[in-house]
């Protein structure tokens, strides 16, 4: 009987447990479910970003200058991390981190959610150290920038910082452009912080745009090596070429030394980076002198034979006397470029309006930006006198009181080389670029066979090509130090365009500070553009103009 009772008993007391946990069960799923779902998903689901592939940049032909490949950022949460030395140690020898060093600097950041602890590392690499499965210890895909042509294109093309954003050359100037758009996703992860599996995309992660440049590697390649040469030949202190395509006025080519290398910037000198062809201005002396000579014809007081006496090779201008190196005599316009001579392009220049002179320098692009788009450009100087003395304008028709940039010469000289036309200058490969007419195509002309004279003639003999025929013009100028010109640093430089009949390039050499005892434009520029404008012509397959001449 007693032991009937016990079993009801027993039966009773399972039947209201088992009522009070389906009770319990009822509540915790259907009255109390939503709440609980709520609170286990905010422990386990996470918005995860996905990262965006940056856009390619690319030379006017398809070659790679900028890539991205993907890569792996480990980080972690200091407060998941173990204690233990022993247990991070292994982390830090797959790290190549001293693990002393290792452990005090977790440590130290035990009260902060999250620390890198090696940017862009390898997948396979970074894989090693997540297979530990260490808890708080987490990778992120990220990817890298790299740049196939090095320090040769590194002033052209720039480069991003660790996070991919642009900081220098067109990876600044686009930086929007290339950059994407980064997604996101909901992710499951478990205790350790791993993700178990996606759960659902938010939002696609949306890649970059390629970009397209109007360099050509090949020409930058063999413009890099021969100004390098040059620059450690005449122990200068930097330099620049540059190259441009005259149908189009876009930059085939554009190198500066010292440069760097944007794949390894551990090293990395700050007076290396800057692109001198458009930061660095400098006074153009005898390279404006056919500007001037364009007034000169498009007054109607001169033509292409008028004659200026240039005895005794020496003119006071005010309380100035200006020199030729000896007395030239009478010369024609062709004959003042050829010979460069300061005083014939004094005695014109002042026998000219000024203010047109002045006019005829900003048409051609002086004083004002190129509108290339590459940071850091800079305008140059022109001078905007109300009245103007003698020496001043004298000084200004042969380059001095005025500064320009390399491109911004190597743009004027376009106007001769396109026959009068002033061409916007471009880096990128397409669009339509604005031209307008500056002087007429006669005049234009006319300059090209003055400029061709400084090649067989003049100063500028080094510059010649075989079986083409060069325009150009030379030019050395002083550098100005605390307590006026100096003696002792010299700019070098060479403009200049080739065939001469129907030229297809423009170039400008500048050669800063040798410290040879040769240091003269004719001397130690004109032979860098013959080499480039020479190799180029080949390269490019344009037909010579000259075929029985000999350099």
């Amino acid at each position: 009987m007693i032991s009937t009772l016990r079993i009801g008993l027993v039966m009773a007391l399972f039947v209201v447990l088992l009522l009070a946990m389906n009770a319990r069960l009822f509540y915790l799923n259907i009255i109390d479910g939503d709440f609980l779902q709520d609170q286990g998903d905010a422990r386990t689901i996470r918005m995860e970003r996905i990262n965006a592939h940056r856009g390619m940049i690319r030379d006017r032909r398809g070659k790679p200058l900028a890539v991205s490949s993907p890569v792996v950022s480990l980080w972690a949460n200091p407060q998941e991390l173990p204690l233990s030395s022993e247990q991070l140690a292994p982390i830090a020898i797959s790290l190549g981190i001293d693990s002393a060093e290792f452990v005090a600097r977790v440590n130290a950041a035990r009260d902060r959610p999250f620390i890198y602890l090696r940017r862009h590392m390898r997948p396979k690499e970074a894989r090693t150290v997540l297979d530990m499965n260490t808890p708080g210890l987490y990778g992120e895909r990220e990817y890298h920038r790299y740049y196939p042509s090095g320090e040769v294109a590194a002033h052209l093309v720039g480069f991003t910082n660790i996070d991919d954003h642009g900081q220098e050359g067109v990876e600044l100037s686009f930086d929007d452009w290339l950059a994407g758009t980064p997604g996101k996703k909901k992710v499951l992860k478990n205790l350790y912080g791993e993700i178990i599996r996606d759960l659902v995309p938010v939002s696609d992660a949306v890649a970059g745009k390629h970009l397209d440049l109007s360099i050509d590697i090949r020409l930058q390649y063999l413009a890099y090596r021969e100004l390098k040469s040059a620059v450690s030949h005449y122990k200068a202190k930097s330099g620049t070429v540059v190259v441009l395509d005259v149908e189009t006025g876009r930059i085939l080519a554009m190198v500066n030394q010292p440069s760097y290398n944007p794949n390894n910037r551990t090293r990395l000198d700050l007076a290396s980076v800057r692109n001198r062809a458009v930061t660095d201005v400098f006074e153009p002396g005898s390279t404006v002198k056919p500007f001037t000579v364009a007034v000169a014809l498009m007054s109607g007081l001169y033509q292409a034979d008028s004659v200026i006496d240039t005895s005794p090779g020496f003119i006071k201008v005010g309380s100035k006397t200006i020199r030729d190196p000896s007395n030239r005599g009478e010369l024609d316009l062709g004959g003042i470029i050829a010979r460069s001579s300061q005083v014939g392009i004094s005695k014109l220049a002042l026998t000219l309006d000024e203010f047109e002179v002045a006019a005829m320098f900003q048409k051609v692009g002086y004083g004002q930006s190129t509108g290339v788009g590459l940071p850091g450009e800079s305008n140059g100087y022109l001078p905007n006198y109300r009245r103007w003395n003698d020496i001043d304008r004298a000084a200004f028709a042969y380059g001095y009181g005025l500064t320009v940039t390399p491109l911004q010469l190597a743009a004027s000289y376009l106007t001769i080389a396109s026959g009068g036309l002033r061409r916007d200058v471009g880096l990128l490969n397409e669009g339509n670029l604005k031209e307008t007419r500056v002087y007429s195509k006669s005049v234009a002309d006319e300059l090209k066979s003055m400029l061709a004279r400084v090649i067989s003639e003049g100063t500028g003999g080094k510059a010649s090509i075989t079986a083409y025929r060069v325009a150009g013009k030379t030019g050395t100028v002083r550098k100005i130090g605390e307590n006026g010109y100096l003696d002792t640093e010299h700019l070098a430089f060479f403009a200049g365009m080739t065939p001469l009949k129907n030229p297809k390039l423009v170039g400008v050499v500048l050669i800063n500070e040798p410290k040879t005892k040769a240091y003269g434009g004719g001397s130690i520029a004109a032979p860098v553009f013959s080499r480039v404008m020479g190799s180029a012509l080949r390269l490019l397959n344009v037909p010579p103009d000259d075929p029985g001449g000999a350099a």
